[in-house]
């Protein structure tokens, strides 16, 4: 699994990241995490609005800090 934390390095991006990275140790799963702060990559995605969240190449949220336990259910879903 590919995870994507989309924006740049602002304390919501990195809450983002923490939130995630809690979610994936909590699941026990293998998942590669990559934090984005190039703005065309962000914009290439379709992000317009940032901290973005990407799972496996679909944006799953964008401008908004969501709890590891939403990321969790999110991954869920994909797996």
């Amino acid at each position: 699994m590919n995870i994507k934390i989309l924006g740049p390095g602002c304390k919501n991006c990195t809450k983002l990241m923490a939130n995630t990275e809690a979610a994936v140790k909590e699941l026990n799963i293998e998942a590669t995490l990559e934090k984005v702060e190039d703005y065309a990559e962000i914009a290439r995605l379709g992000v317009l609005k940032t901290p973005g969240l990407v799972i496996d190449d679909e944006v799953v949220s964008e401008g908004k800090v969501i709890a590891a336990k939403s990321i969790k259910q999110l991954i869920s879903d994909r797996t």
